[in-house]
């Protein structure tokens, strides 16, 4: 797994340090208990603030997300589940979460196929104020940008109510599906308009590792291997902050890795790569004009 580079452990940290991490982790497939072990050790060891899952489980007897962080955090999950083992999408927070919503992204769509595609938005009681995240989980089909632009579009008209409110930091992450120069990640980063809106996100990975790629779906990853051969994404999952009002990123970011990129005696964490980033909010950012 890589490490960044600040200490892994919570309290220590500077207060104005908020450290995310987003992965996709293959619900309950794939021999789910070694890969549990995995999950469970590598997590108490990055030591988030803030954790983003797809793909996680929560039946009436059984909560994944609970089940690899342990007691001591505040969990929404989407209520959207795939039909046959209940996967979705969760966020948890060390800190409160003083409101949650869930945007269902199945609506004017296709056909559900597989998992209900939805975008969960939480506001977090930071230390240094409240800040948004949203674990952003859009249609994964090939062949479907269309769809990722347009539930890219109900995403950015949410958080542009949301900013004409209040201007917040904001995270949207998870597993988008789409690769960088995909027109839906290309809407968020402000690179490009769709159907007359336009907003603005810089991409963590590229604050740190720019020109630099980053494969969270690899071939060398045999879960992956033996089941996806010839998917033809591999940058899929991503961190990206909300530019505020005056135009800058809300929260500079200090470190973004890959998580959970190497197997552990032979077991792969999940078919995707995890990402963690550290970030600090923006000095002043809370105190811009209303």
């Amino acid at each position: 797994m890589s490490e960044t580079s600040t200490t892994r452990n919570p309290s220590a940290r500077s207060p104005d340090l908020l450290r995310l991490y987003t992965h996709n982790i293959y619900a309950r497939r794939a021999d789910w208990p070694a890969r549990r072990a995995v999950l469970v050790e590598g997590v108490g060891r990055l030591a988030p603030d803030v954790v983003l899952f797809q793909e996680e489980v929560l039946t009436n007897d059984f909560d994944q997300t609970a089940e690899i962080l342990g007691a001591g955090w505040h969990i929404i999950h989407s209520r959207g589940r795939s039909a046959d083992e209940g996967s979705g999408i969760a966020i948890a927070s060390r800190w409160p979460i003083s409101s949650a919503e869930e945007i269902d992204l199945t609506i004017d769509g296709p056909p559900v196929d597989e998992f209900a595609w939805a975008a969960l938005l939480a506001t977090v009681d930071h230390p240094s104020g409240p800040l948004v995240i949203v674990n952003h989980f859009p249609d994964a089909a090939s062949d479907r940008e269309y769809e990722r632009e347009r539930q890219a579009i109900i995403i950015a008209r949410r958080l542009h109510e949301i900013s004409a409110e209040r201007d917040m930091p904001v995270v949207l992450a998870g597993d988008l599906d789409a690769e960088p120069d995909a027109a839906s990640v290309r809407f968020f980063l402000g690179r490009q308009s769709l159907h007359g809106m336009s907003t603005a996100f810089v991409r963590a990975w590229d604050e740190v590792h720019p020109g630099q790629p980053c494969w969270t779906l690899d071939p060398a990853n045999t879960l992956f291997a033996e089941t996806m051969t010839g998917w033809p994404y591999r940058q899929i999952d991503h961190i990206l902050i909300r530019c505020a009002r005056d135009g800058l990123a809300s929260l500079l970011v200090k470190s973004c890795e890959r998580a959970f990129d190497q197997p552990v005696e032979g077991v792969w964490a999940s078919d995707h790569y995890g990402l963690v980033a550290d970030m600090v909010v923006r000095d002043g950012l809370h105190k811009l004009p209303e």
